[in-house]
């Protein structure tokens, strides 16, 4: 399930067939990077073509998806910069993130409690990766790629991580559904999943795509996190790629549910 996630990362969302017993990177090559020329037109018909577009895209795929840091990476004013976001949204290229501070009856600064999301992650990859670097590939020139998704490839893929966490924590919730599901952020504390079920029972939690088992510290954290925005969680849940520490395995139960990267077989559609 580790390497399907990845592999999810990439190429979720374009209609080809892929052979996942043939290494990342070498797929990336054969089915982007050599075939760059017609899927750079298949992209320009999608999103627009126009530079400011590309460059408003490209700043949400590398940063942190805020509307007012991804203009400043596109070098583009707050006014110009929504004209785009408005078109790309009517393509359906992205959509917008709200925080969600209603759970916990607090109001949303508009600067900074929007983020703009790609509708497939094929899409946030060609413009975190190809899009930025372009005249490489075009000339078949693959070195500074290889490079960017060594150093990137874990941070990438943690983010979505975290939206198929969402997915399996929906489907986690059968006897107590649950009705809303997103995250919470402000200036200070991120919390990667806020979720309400039907019963109105609060669920919180965090996405850690790493090779290192998770502690019991970052339980702590998160509750530390939940006490300063004095939101009131019913139930913690801690999503990893390997797996816990025995102390945290041992506190396992009704409030806190513990996920790694095999629970997500369940996702599969047989």
């Amino acid at each position: 399930m580790e390497e399907a996630i990845k592999y999810f990362a990439v190429f979720g969302g374009l209609d080809i067939k892929i052979d996942t017993s043939k290494p990342l990177i070498e797929l990336i090559e054969k089915h982007i990077l050599k075939d760059y020329p017609f899927l750079r037109n298949e992209i320009s018909s999608i999103t627009g073509g126009y530079s400011v577009d590309q460059a408003v895209l490209s700043g949400i795929a590398q940063g942190d998806r805020r509307t007012h840091s991804t203009f400043k990476r596109a070098h583009v004013s707050n006014e110009e910069g929504m004209k785009c976001v408005e078109k790309l949204i009517e393509r359906e290229v992205i959509e917008i993130e709200s925080s969600l501070h209603f759970l916990i009856n607090k109001r949303g600064d508009s600067k900074i409690s929007k983020k703009l999301l790609f509708t497939t992650p094929y899409l946030r990859f060609w413009f975190a990766f190809i899009s930025p670097i372009y005249k490489g590939i075009k000339e078949g020139k693959f070195e500074e790629f290889r490079t960017l998704y060594q150093n990137k490839e874990a941070e990438f893929v943690n983010f979505i991580f975290e939206e198929l966490s969402m997915d399996l924590l929906r489907a986690s919730f059968k006897d107590d559904p649950i009705i809303k599901l997103g995250k919470y952020w402000d200036e200070n504390i991120e919390i990667d999943l806020l979720g309400k079920t039907k019963s109105g029972k609060i669920v919180v939690g965090n996405c850690k795509y790493t090779n290192s088992k998770i502690k019991k510290t970052e339980l702590t954290k998160l509750k530390e996190d939940c006490k300063s925005i004095e939101l009131e969680a019913d139930i913690f849940v801690l999503f990893t790629k390997k797996g816990f520490t025995t102390e945290l395995k041992g506190l396992k139960g009704q409030e806190l549910k513990l996920f790694t990267a095999k629970s997500f077989k369940s996702l599969i559609v047989k």
